[in-house]
Parts: C-alpha cells; structure tokens; sequence
C-alpha cells in the first residue's frame, strides 16, 4: 500500500468507522423500519446513496411546483424576489 493511501485508510478506526455507519442505519426511514437488526456497511451506504438520491429529486418536483405555484399566483416582484430569496437559504 502507497504512503499517501496507509494516511488516508488510517484517519478512521474501524470503531468510528462502525460508529458512523451505525448512525447512517438510525437515518435511513427504510432501513430503520425493518427493526434493529445490523446491516452490513455496505448495504447501508448503499441505502444512503439511495435516499439521497431520492431526496434530491424531491427538492426538484417541490421546487418545480412552488414556481408553477409562484407563476399562478399575483404577487408583486419584490414579493416574488423576497420568497425567493427566502426560498434558497
């Protein structure tokens, strides 16, 4: 193993390691509705790509529909500009 690879690979312990994906297990709805039982790390990292994937397109279909909304509806532009500001901190 390169020098550059055996410092990154050591940054982590294996208990922080496992105590990181333990915490990602607790975050994922799908994966915490099937009950306590251990994943495996891999499995949960998948699961983890997975919501955010979700997740991501979620903010997309609401973002679309609160500018159809904003499109639909009579609203000052300085109103419009203030929501808008708001809406992307």
């Amino acid at each position: 193993m390169s020098e550059q690879r055996k410092s990154r690979a050591s940054k982590f312990s294996e208990n922080e390691i496992n105590d990181l994906v333990c915490r990602l297990q607790v975050l994922l709805p799908q994966v915490n509705q099937r009950g306590n039982s251990r994943q495996s790390a891999s499995k949960i990292l998948q699961e983890t790509c997975c919501h955010i994937r979700r997740l991501q397109e979620e903010v997309e279909q609401l973002s679309e529909r609160l500018s159809e909304l904003m499109d639909s509806v009579d609203i000052s532009d300085i109103d419009r500009r203030t929501l808008q500001s708001f809406l992307h901190q």
